[in-house]
């Protein structure tokens, strides 16, 4: 049977977006926000005025405070809240879901503590449940000024994408295909890291040359650190590597590259994020990823340099001075991660 209620969890910006492609697309959708004011609002203006001011909301969302209310009909589960919180919302959904319901994170982020991504978490927490994940280069803005935007599933279950395929696809939303779950969500949390480098490299006035610098060994960080993980490096290639990585790179409405931007002005990381008003997931994968290189021998330079910036007080001149002296020297390297 076609799928026919869909539950999103998480009120942010993607999550908001999502919710409103779904409900264009003619399904019902049960939109659980944390905020119960929040909720009324948007069932009583059709906006999300917190996240996306002015954009438009489909009369087919019902906006919930209520989980149970939100789970309890729906064959289908988008999960697009901070990593931070993902596992105590589960734990707060479980009980309430029905047991065949299929279950997407968009939530591009690493667990503190475990080193899970958040597939890992689902079926940690749900065990047997189908689970697939979304990722790619999407700025809900844009998506919400209905640019052009093409996006991920990834899923080792056939008809888990086939599913999210149907469910999402639109005259302006590209869905495509990955079997390697893994690699797709790795590189969409990997990418938030260097996106805090770019927005610091153009607060510091530093040109289009720099960012395409920038990019391209940013890239090879991220598949080199891929690979040793268990990843396959050519998913980074795609959308949810490359895709993600420029666009989050090269846009102010990136919220990663405003810190990073911020941090370029002078700025305090707690002033920015404050101001942000949403989670920047770079600034903790960040520290989680330098931490798991550190402990598997990992060459990443651009990572362990914004973390000396960040956390161990070096200054910005320091270590771009270093990274521009370091002795590795080769540019594509997929056969040299092979044999490490």
């Amino acid at each position: 049977m076609p799928v026919q209620t869909v539950a999103v969890l998480g009120g942010g910006s993607f999550g908001t977006v999502i919710a409103n492609i779904i409900a264009e697309n003619g399904y019902q959708v049960r939109f659980w926000m944390r905020s119960e004011s929040l909720a009324d609002e948007v069932n009583r203006s059709r906006e999300n005025s917190r996240y996306l001011p002015g954009y438009r909301l489909h009369e087919n969302i019902l906006a919930t405070h209520d989980m149970a209310a939100a789970v309890a009909d729906a064959e289908m589960i988008f999960v697009a809240v901070p990593s931070a919180y993902f596992r105590r919302v589960l734990e707060r959904m479980k009980p309430h879901r029905r047991p065949d319901s299929l279950l997407v994170s968009t939530t591009k982020g690493i667990e503190a503590g475990s080193f899970l991504l958040m597939s890992q978490v689902l079926r940690e927490v749900l065990p047997g449940a189908p689970v697939g994940v979304l990722s790619g280069p999407n700025l809900a803005r844009e998506i919400a000024d209905r640019n052009l935007a093409g996006t991920v599933v990834a899923s080792d279950d056939p008809e888990v994408m086939d599913k999210v395929r149907r469910v999402l696809r639109s005259e302006y939303f590209r869905v495509y295909s990955n079997a390697d779950m893994f690699g797709v969500e790795l590189g969409g949390s990997l990418k938030n890291i260097y996106a805090i480098i770019a927005g610091l490299a153009s607060a510091l006035g530093m040109g289009a040359n720099t960012n395409g610098m920038l990019i391209t060994r940013s890239l090879t960080e991220m598949a080199r650190f891929g690979r040793r993980i268990g990843a396959d490096p050519m998913t980074f290639l795609g959308l949810s590597g490359v895709g993600d990585l420029i666009v989050t790179c090269s846009s102010s409405l990136s919220r990663n590259f405003s810190v990073g931007y911020g941090l370029g002005k002078g700025r305090s990381l707690d002033e920015i994020v404050e101001e942000l008003g949403q989670v920047a997931e770079g600034v903790n994968t960040l520290k989680l990823v330098k931490h798991k290189a550190d402990e598997l021998d990992v060459y990443m330079p651009l990572a362990s340099g914004l973390y000396a910036i960040m956390y161990e007080g070096q200054s910005v001149q320091h270590v771009v001075a270093s990274l521009m002296l370091g002795e590795q020297a080769l540019d594509v390297e997929y056969e040299a991660v092979e044999s490490r």
